[in-house]
């Protein structure tokens, strides 16, 4: 029986060897798996030296050395439940060497039985083998299970990250085509107000220089009465020069004091604010507004109302921005009659009015038009940034969400729209005071 102590340690060895051969420690132990051979050479020598008693010893206490040295090896430790297996082949191995060493004529009587019983210690060596190897197939039915997984997060991360990326560049080319849309917008009102101020300047240059062609003619003409002698016709000339000259000096203080108040605006300290004249402020982004519009439609007339609180104080604000919105409202207003107009033929009288007053704190303006209204099912949307009700190419859909910004966010003030479709439409501007 002693032979099965070697085939026990041999097969240990190779299952062992196979067991570690997907772990850390197969490189580093892998040589002493493979001397696993040099345990038939100690068979051999000690079975023709010492016979079977000997042999029985010394397999005996060769597997003990080595399940001892195995067991307190760390290494080993996760193939303890395979090693620990092979105690019960010592428990009988050792009763079997100590009653022949003791009785042997009890020993011959029972020899079959102690060699069933390491039989069934090698079954029961077995079974937790094959116990351990179906763990170990299932283990690396989950640790592939586990690796399919973890490649398909990888490659899922990977798609996520790709339509992060796509989604941040996405967003990097709407904020920049969003940005370009409100330098657009404010090109347009730019324009649209360049527009406005050619035209307030060129009423004043008309009077400027038809009064200085005619006080040329009046200086020949009083040339010739001097020629002449005529002092006292020369003295009327003059009178009527002098009345020119003033004319001139008028209209000039008037075209220069409608080019220092652009200048005022634009010169404005980005979001500073600074004490304001609204009546003037409205009335002269009105009158812009208008002209504008006359600039590039001669035909076009509408009836301007102004009601301004001649006691309204001065309310701090950013000039130009408030400047900016009620710019684009009578912009709006204007486009409302002006297609009204167009529709209702010569019964229809265009009107534009805009009011101020102060009360419980609150400055309010009102424009108001009797153009084409606004429709219910849209009133809600007028303020989102790029909704238009105007053809494509005539508006960007941002004069009033940027008038919403300025006006509530800039001014902590509040907007609000009431219309009837087909009859007028009002913007109710109110800013704390």
């Amino acid at each position: 029986m002693y032979i099965l102590y070697y085939i026990a340690i041999s097969v240990m060895a190779f299952r062992l060897k196979k067991m570690a051969s997907n772990t850390d420690i197969y490189d580093q132990w892998r040589r002493w798996f493979n001397l696993s051979w040099i345990i038939w050479i100690i068979f051999v020598a000690v079975d023709s030296s010492t016979g079977n008693t000997g042999s029985n010893i010394v397999g005996w206490v060769l597997l003990l050395a080595i399940l001892r040295f195995l067991t307190n090896n760390s290494d080993f430790k996760p193939f303890r439940f395979y090693i620990d297996a092979h105690y019960p082949l010592l428990a009988v191995g050792l009763i079997d060497i100590l009653s022949e060493l003791i009785n042997r004529p009890f020993y011959k009587k029972w020899e079959h039985f102690y060699l069933l019983a390491m039989l069934a210690a090698f079954g029961w060596i077995y079974m937790r083998w094959l116990s351990s190897k179906k763990q170990r197939d299932e283990l690396e039915k989950a640790n592939r299970r586990n690796t399919e997984l973890d490649r398909l997060v990888m490659e899922r991360t990977a798609e996520l990250t790709r339509q992060r990326n796509e989604l941040q560049e996405t967003v990097k080319l709407l904020q920049a085509t969003q940005a370009q849309l409100i330098q657009q917008e404010k090109l347009a009102s730019l324009g649209e107000l360049t527009a406005g101020i050619a035209h307030e300047i060129q009423n004043p240059l008309n009077f400027v220089n038809n009064f200085s062609e005619v006080s040329m003619e009046l200086i020949d003409e009083m040339e010739e009465e001097l020629n002449k002698g005529d002092t006292e016709e020369a003295i009327a000339i003059a009178t009527d020069i002098k009345q020119n000259l003033e004319k001139i000096i008028h209209h000039g203080k008037r075209a220069d004091g409608i080019v220092k108040g652009m200048l005022q605006h634009s010169r404005s300290a980005g979001d500073v604010k600074e004490p304001t004249d609204v009546n003037k402020l409205a009335d002269e982004y009105l009158r812009l507004s208008y002209h504008g519009l006359r600039a590039k439609d001669k035909s076009f007339n509408a009836e301007l109302i102004t009601q301004f609180d001649e006691g309204m104080p001065q309310v701090s604000m950013v000039a130009q921005d408030i400047g900016r919105v009620l710019l684009n409202l009578f912009n709006n207003a204007f486009y409302a009659v002006n297609q009204k107009k167009k529709t209702q033929g010569g019964d229809y009288k265009p009107t534009v009015s805009v009011t101020t007053s102060a009360a419980n704190g609150w400055m309010v303006i009102l424009v108001k038009d009797n153009g084409i209204g606004i429709p219910n099912e849209i009133r809600e949307k007028i303020m989102q940034p790029f909704f238009t009700t105007k053809p494509t190419g005539e508006g960007t859909g941002l004069g009033l969400s940027l008038s919403y910004d300025i006006v509530v966010k800039g001014h902590g003030g509040k907007i609000d729209i009431t219309s009837e479709e087909g009859a007028y439409t009002q913007f109710e501007i109110r800013l704390p005071i």
